[in-house]
């Protein structure tokens, strides 16, 4: 015969968690301490197999790394949150499926939350309150006040006393051991009064009589962790793993499951009821979101192919009109390629005119001088003559 048990240690870093884990569970985990400048809040979940006789429990502890640490604590609380959504989330999936295997399945949702509260005699801090309303809707949440033995019993009264009072004024709800079943409403109702339980954690064993046992030991005395006139060890572990370990999975899963199933099924368009507020079978559901998909599908097939349209006659458009100008350019290139050739064709022209009328001037000058020439040799051959005649 097995069981299964998920349980969230939450508090601050350095209370106590780990050692009340062992002297709950009578084993020495591994547990490694944890820093306090983490930037941020870790959450590591370890799962063990247990036996004591014949009965296996399979529990998975989750532990709150950091908690409490962080200058700005105000969303301590978020990353808790969000495991134990993403743990409903994972079931909800594996729920949904076509072929699903639930009995397999290894079911991490968390089924009881131990909030650890700091013995200081003045009541939650704020960080308490805040953690515990967010988290009262999401699991079932059994206040612990840590390290009992710093306070006397006294004073441990009136602490407990001021803790439930601002619990219930700021309207946190606790799990309640359950009173319909009559062999243990009596005792879950004592023990509902004993909320929150005060208790005291060893990993020494001390010998008491001639026993040992696990215990505190101080100068003064011996605290002894199973003695229940020294703190609510034994009744926490009593209704905890013995009594009440069944209610708290069920209550897990009625309760707390459904209600993130339901939150869940509504954002993804699921309901009971229609418009009319007539019922609605989950078929019914189904088709009704799937022709609302396709349509929104067909919807948006149709926008982009519309944008594609409109995009392709942008393009043209944008074609076109660089078209239109490298055509004006080309024409506007063209126009000036045959301004330049014309003045070109004159600019030759009137050169070949002026070679034309040079050349034809020099010509007439070589002419004159010619001409020129010849009248002065005529004059000196008349001069020689006349001189020979003397």
């Amino acid at each position: 015969m097995g069981f299964c048990s998920v349980c969230l240690f939450g508090g601050e870093t350095g209370i106590g968690k780990s050692t009340l884990m062992d002297s709950l569970f009578n084993t020495r985990f591994e547990s490694t301490p944890s820093s306090h400048s983490l930037p941020k809040v870790q959450l590591k979940a370890h799962t063990y197999e247990l036996q004591e006789s014949s009965v296996k429990l399979k529990l998975t502890i989750v532990e709150t790394d950091g908690y409490g640490d962080q200058v700005n604590k105000d969303d301590s609380f978020q990353a808790i949150v969000d495991y134990i959504d993403s743990q409903f989330e994972s079931y909800l999936q594996e729920e949904l499926k076509i072929r699903r295997n639930l009995s397999l399945y290894h079911d991490t949702r968390i089924h009881v939350c131990l909030y650890f509260i700091c013995p200081t005699g003045h009541g939650l801090k704020a960080i308490d309150l805040v953690c515990m309303k967010k988290l009262d809707k999401k699991v079932n949440i059994i206040p612990i006040i840590a390290k009992a033995d710093c306070v006397s019993k006294g004073e441990l009264q009136k602490f407990k006393t001021k803790v439930m009072s601002e619990i219930e004024q700021n309207g946190v709800k606790l799990y309640q051991f359950p009173l319909d079943d009559e062999t243990l409403a009596e005792v879950n109702r004592g023990m509902n009064s004993h909320v929150p339980f005060a208790v005291v954690a060893s990993s020494d064993f001390v010998k008491t009589g001639n026993k040992m046992a696990r215990a505190r030991q101080y100068p003064w005395g011996i605290v002894q962790v199973e003695n229940e006139s020294h703190c609510d060890f034994v009744k926490l572990r009593e209704m905890l793993v013995r009594t009440n370990m069944e209610d708290l999975r069920e209550t897990t899963h009625s309760v707390h499951y459904e209600l993130y199933r339901k939150t869940r099924l509504q954002q993804m368009g699921f309901s009971d009821v229609d418009g009319n507020n007539e019922p609605l079978s989950f078929q019914q559901t189904y088709e009704q979101k799937r022709s609302l998909h396709q349509a929104e599908l067909q919807a948006r097939e149709d926008e982009m192919r519309q944008m594609f349209v409109n995009r392709v006659k942008e393009k043209e458009t944008e074609l076109k009109e660089n078209e239109k100008q490298l055509h004006a350019k080309f024409e506007n290139l063209k126009r000036k390629h045959n301004e330049d050739k014309k003045r070109l064709d004159e600019a030759r022209k009137k050169h070949e005119e002026d070679i034309l009328e040079f050349q034809k001037r020099k010509n007439q000058i070589q002419a004159s001088q010619h001409h020129s020439h010849s009248s002065t040799s005529a004059l000196h051959t008349l001069t020689l003559g006349k001189s020979r005649k003397k």
